[in-house]
């Protein structure tokens, strides 16, 4: 039997990083551990981006965010209670820095730290020490929901541009930028991030959104693992981007088989990143994506993944709008009723 993994080749670049495939575990709670990624490695991941420092415990550090809460006191016990145990969780600033260095000495992958906030603040100083704890690249996951009706879409754009910037200038290691999909003009923004120093955009971050409890009338979380259906907003926004920027494109959200994988390279993705799928078949399940990767791509006769990356992207077809425009049509038509 031919050994698939020796005649293809599965490499990728992804912020400057070369990658021995594109399967990348995204932030969330298995990073946390070492053991767990360490297990990733092992299974095949090419690289890990670990659970996010956020904002908030940054701020906690300073005591900026107890001073707050000291005043809230005076309001109500009830107006702390929105705040989650932020010195505990996830090992809080110093903490993070630590488990950056504990998780180069035990592992050869790249290893991408993740900062999740929306204001400059603390990120300035935390992300010089990220950087100099030994993380080969940072994740910006800019999660922010403008709820003010004085703010507009362009001071919106402006504060995330604007934060890149000062990363950016703060730091020699690359700059990913992790976005929501809800902007009104998606490549105008990428557009703008380019300029702002991105080094690559990680589409899309996901909008949690809590439940309502109808007995004790409290709002509650409700966190959802991500579906495959969700792959094809990606798909589609990536397939957009694709030699139209150039910040590198990695899809996250959806990815939970290897088919999902040739779907993003053919869009036009560097790397396929992924949590939900790992949550649910545990970190080993890497292995079997890899293995059933390497067959598809024996079975279509790929010889790289650089072969097939943006074969499918808007700018492989000769009239874009066009396309664009049948697709359109095509979906509307293609629902039978029973």
């Amino acid at each position: 039997m031919i050994d698939l993994s020796k005649t293809i080749d599965l490499s990728t670049t992804y912020l400057g990083l070369q990658l021995k495939n594109p399967l990348v575990p995204s932030a969330g709670p298995l990073c946390e551990d070492v053991g767990n990624i360490r297990r990733m490695e092992d299974a095949g991941a090419s690289a890990v981006v670990l659970h996010s420092l956020f904002e908030e415990q940054i701020q906690v550090e300073s005591l900026e965010l107890d001073r707050f809460l000291a005043a809230g006191e005076e309001v109500g016990a009830e107006a702390t209670s929105h705040f989650p145990e932020l010195l505990g969780y996830n090992r809080g600033p110093e903490g993070y820095l630590r488990h950056i260095r504990t998780v180069k000495e035990a592992v050869r992958i790249p290893v991408i730290a993740s900062l999740n906030g929306v204001s400059v603040g603390g990120w300035i100083n935390y992300a010089r020490e990220i950087e100099q704890a030994g993380a080969d690249a940072l994740e910006l996951n800019v999660y922010y929901i403008p709820v003010d009706q004085d703010i507009t879409g362009e001071q919106v754009e402006r504060k995330y541009c604007d934060l890149v910037r000062e990363v950016k200038a703060a730091v020699h290691i690359p700059v990913a930028v992790k976005l929501g999909p809800y902007f009104s003009s998606m490549v105008n923004m990428a557009k703008r991030l380019e300029g702002a120093g991105a080094d690559g955009l990680v589409l899309f971050n996901r909008f949690y959104q809590p439940d309502f409890d109808l007995e004790a009338l409290e709002v509650v979380p409700n966190l959802i693992l991500s579906n495959q259906y969700e792959l094809l907003l990606r798909l589609n926004w990536i397939a957009v981007l694709y030699g139209n920027v150039k910040p590198d494109l990695a899809l996250t959200g959806g990815v939970h088989a290897a088919t999902d994988v040739v779907k993003s390279m053919m869009a036009g993705a560097k790397v396929a990143m992924m949590t939900s799928a790992l949550l649910k078949k545990g970190i080993s399940y890497l292995d079997t994506i890899l293995t059933e990767l390497l067959i598809w791509l024996g079975d279509h006769e790929y010889d790289s993944i650089r072969q097939m990356q943006g074969s499918m992207s808007r700018n492989a077809v000769p009239q874009p709008q066009a396309f664009e425009r049948a697709n359109y049509m095509k979906v509307l038509s293609s629902y039978a009723v029973r």
